[in-house]
């Protein structure tokens, strides 16, 4: 069971991001701030639900949330700071397109940059106990979907639309046979031979 709040505040926002391992495309972080009665039995860890679970909760939790706040942070700005660095810099992104400020932050994971002078809590495996960061988890997934598939039409011989930018066999293959796309991170192993990619 989920719990609601990790802290004593009311408006306790939960962060996360989505896309941190792929090969192309946004890492895409998420913020949502939940109202105290919010209830949900199926909202989990987004890597743990299906695709139709998630396509269910989207708009669940846009409806029922105070408010909440999506940022992509592209392959551009993540080859020149680095994925963790983009990954924070996408959750403070999130974060100030809230329209209420949180009293308190919850992060996914072990690594995170004070927002302001807001105080914060990171909690690994947090879109797993906590459910303003399983909300987060969710939208941030299924924006970067979204945003995945529509480049997919752009690019339709790498596959985004299934394997939205993470390094299957079939993703790697695709760059050895027809080299990479502007929206590839060129600071990325794209290939396990890397040193014979012509970037």
């Amino acid at each position: 069971m989920l719990l609601l709040n990790h802290s004593k505040h009311k408006l306790e926002c939960g962060t996360d991001e989505a896309g941190r391992g792929c090969l192309a495309g946004p890492v895409t972080a998420a913020a949502v701030i939940l109202p105290n009665t919010f209830k949900n039995s199926i909202l989990n860890d987004s890597k743990q639900l299906s695709e139709k679970k998630k396509t269910i909760l989207k708009p669940i939790i846009e409806n029922q949330a105070l408010c909440y706040g999506i940022a992509h942070v592209f392959q551009e700005k993540i080859d020149s700071i680095n994925i963790l660095n983009a990954s924070i810099l996408a959750m403070h992104l999130s974060i100030d397109k809230l329209n209420k400020t949180p009293e308190f932050i919850i992060v996914d994971g072990n690594k995170f940059k004070p927002y302001k002078n807001i105080p914060h809590a990171t909690i690994i495996k947090g879109d797993g106990k906590y459910l303003s960061i399983a909300a987060a988890s969710v939208l941030a997934k299924t924006y970067r979907d979204l945003y995945m598939d529509k480049i997919h039409k752009e690019f339709p011989m790498y596959n985004w639309k299934q394997n939205k930018g993470y390094p299957t066999k079939e993703h790697r293959a695709a760059i050895k046979k027809y080299g990479i796309t502007k929206y590839h991170r060129k600071s990325f192993k794209l290939l396990p031979e890397q040193l014979k990619l012509d970037l």
